[in-house]
């Protein structure tokens, strides 16, 4: 096994113990006034402040879950040979930003024109308030 094979397996294992650990605490977690018949809390700002708590988690939880794909991608791209070229315009990738991002698919040019191309889209067509007025 090699160093990069080396830091995407490890890279991996951490974002799944990660993923564990939050997954048993949404899991076992009572939130008070937000799960459960019996809630206790009386208190809006409680209520609030756990609600915002519980989506916290799920944001984590899904970051990690996205990101937990994108190691085994580079994985499975090292064992292709192609990591570490960019799947975009098949030029190699800045060692640089492997280092910073060890699950980098596309070089920062790439990876610019397509955040950039995203946003306009959301421009373009932003999303329904769940009204059609």
């Amino acid at each position: 096994m090699n160093a990069i094979e080396e830091r995407l397996q490890s890279e991996l294992r951490t974002t799944r113990e990660r993923l564990r650990h939050l997954g048993l605490g949404v899991m076992v977690e009572e939130v008070p006034g937000v799960v459960g018949e019996d809630a206790a809390l009386t208190d809006t700002a409680d209520v609030g402040r756990a609600n915002e708590e519980r989506e916290m988690s799920c944001a984590g939880w899904s970051r990690l879950v996205d990101r937990a794909g994108r190691l085994a991608h580079a994985l499975d791209r090292l064992a292709e040979g192609a990591y570490g070229v960019c799947e975009e315009c098949e030029e190699p990738i800045n060692p640089r930003r492997l280092d910073a991002i060890p699950e980098a698919t596309t070089c920062v040019r790439c990876q610019d024109r397509l955040e950039r191309w995203a946003r306009q889209r959301v421009v373009a067509h932003p999303r329904r308030n769940g009204s059609d007025a």
